[in-house]
């Protein structure tokens, strides 16, 4: 049996519940505190909309968990996995669910194996785009599985491109169907991406997932948007699902102005003998150099 040991960084039980925490050991094995675990979230389905967002610096990460996001996503990549350990440090008690490629697993093996790489840096579960059977395996390991339905960016080439998905009875139907067989493959969650808002209303009633919407209303059960629109990382265009609630842009942009500007005056007080001025140096003690001179003349 495991047991605790102070140093681990999590926080103590009294605290832990004063703040609503919740202590747990993640399936790497390590102590923790969260916000949610999977049992929450699947109980407050239906009850309440969640705010999700993903971060991809450890600096947007600290700012979600200080503004009380409730879950966040993050990008593994088990070559380069050190964004996604900087962002789970900078948010230690928030739910969090480590996003992997659709290509880093080719096989059921090789998904519980990514699965495990990521649970034991950190992950909470794990969001892919996988297949049911990959999910199934997944999830048969222990790992919290969330999948991904309606427009999967990475698959777009099968429904007609960079579009909004279901807005025909077939593939209405079709995206129920993807849902259904996420849900029968033992995954606790789905995002889903670029579906009419009512289809996913109606679609969210009839599964046990938690649904995630992006682009697809708020007839899911948690909002996701990504940190970079949140935030306004990047110039026009934005997505049409999109929000900008912060202008980081404007402001990246006048920051570098500035640098721009620091460096022209800089240079210019040098080509005019303004820097450095008497305040920026160090004056020879009286007679320094005459001494210093006397001894160098004949060098």
């Amino acid at each position: 049996m495991a047991s605790h040991t102070s140093g681990d960084g999590s926080i103590p039980p009294r605290d832990a519940s004063e703040r609503g925490l919740k202590r747990v050991m993640t399936l790497g094995g390590a102590y923790g505190t969260r916000n949610y675990t999977v049992k929450d979230l699947r109980d407050i389905k239906g009850k309440k909309v969640l705010t999700e967002t993903a971060p991809f610096s450890a600096e947007e990460a600290a700012a979600a968990e200080a503004a009380g996001i409730d879950t966040i996503k993050v990008r593994f990549d088990p070559a380069s996995p050190e964004t996604a350990i900087a962002v789970r440090r900078a948010a230690p008690n928030t739910f969090m669910s480590f996003s992997v490629a659709l290509t880093a697993a080719a096989n059921e093996t090789e998904a519980v194996r990514l699965g495990y790489e990521a649970m034991k840096i950190g992950a909470d579960g794990i969001m892919c785009q996988w297949t049911p059977a990959q999910i199934r395996a997944a999830t048969d390991a222990g790992i919290p599985v969330e999948g991904h339905a309606g427009l999967v960016p990475r698959r777009s080439t099968w429904t007609g491109g960079l579009r909004a998905v279901g807005k025909t009875l077939d593939e209405a139907l079709w995206v129920f169907d993807q849902v259904k067989k996420i849900e029968e493959a033992g995954a606790w969650a789905v995002e889903v991406e670029v579906i009419p808002a009512e289809l996913l209303a109606e679609i969210s009633k009839r599964t046990s997932l938690l649904t995630s919407s992006i682009g697809a209303g708020s007839g899911g059960d948690i909002q996701f948007l990504f940190a970079e629109d949140i935030l306004g990382n990047n110039p026009p265009p934005y997505p049409r699902h999109s929000k900008q609630y912060r202008s980081i842009y404007k402001l990246q942009q006048q920051l570098q102005e500035e640098r721009i500007g620091g460096f022209r005056d800089y240079i210019d007080d040098v080509q005019n003998g303004k820097f450095p001025g008497p305040e920026h140096v160090v004056n020879a003690p009286s007679g320094l150099i005459d001494d210093f001179l006397a001894r160098v003349k004949d060098s």
